[in-house]
């Protein structure tokens, strides 16, 4: 088994390639090690020291530390990688869920924005999704109020230091152009 990896505007984050699917849909973020519960494999990988967030794609792993050097933390997480694979465990323990953009839990709008909130939502699902998960990360709606888009970073775009950049002139600019009645974009 061959796992490329490749550096991500996050300079704290690294994406694992394993070369097979990774979830069959969604993203699944495990920022803490009571998260990584749901997982067999991103336990493993927390057990490795300095190992500060975990998160799945379709086709990648990021891994995020909270210290350490990537030259040392980086056989241990692809020996963990490959010995997950090798293993035939399942990637999600039953019971645990992936992606929450099927449900509107957590989300915050007026109703009668509703048909706003949907041009917005289909924009991010569409051209920004894929970008931002191109790079080992994830974003999705939390919000819309008065004009303001609220956003939520996960992956290697948490605590990305180009994040703010990204969604101020990138990711605003590109909604504002096909929802005028948007006025500003902010991270929750």
């Amino acid at each position: 088994m061959f796992i490329q990896t490749e550096s991500t505007p996050n300079p704290a984050t690294l994406k694992f390639l394993p070369g097979k699917p990774v979830l069959e849909t969604g993203v699944l973020d495990m920022p803490t090690r009571a998260a990584a519960a749901q997982s067999p494999l991103a336990e493993r990988l927390f057990d490795i020291p300095n190992v500060g967030g975990v998160m799945f794609g379709s086709d990648f792993i990021s891994v995020t530390k909270s210290d350490g050097d990537w030259q040392l933390m980086k056989p241990a997480i692809l020996g963990a990688i490959m010995e997950h694979y090798m293993s035939g465990a399942p990637l999600v323990a039953t019971g645990g869920h992936t992606h929450e953009a099927a449900s509107h839990e957590g989300e915050d709008f007026d109703e009668k924005d509703a048909e706003t909130v949907d041009i917005i939502k289909d924009l991010i699902e569409t051209r920004v999704r894929p970008a931002v998960a191109g790079d080992g990360g994830d974003i999705t709606f939390r919000g819309y109020r008065e004009g303001v888009v609220f956003l939520q970073m996960k992956g290697a775009c948490s605590g990305c230091p180009s994040s703010t950049a990204t969604l101020q002139h990138g990711i605003q600019n590109l909604i504002k152009h096909f929802v005028p009645e948007v006025v500003e974009i902010r991270p929750v």
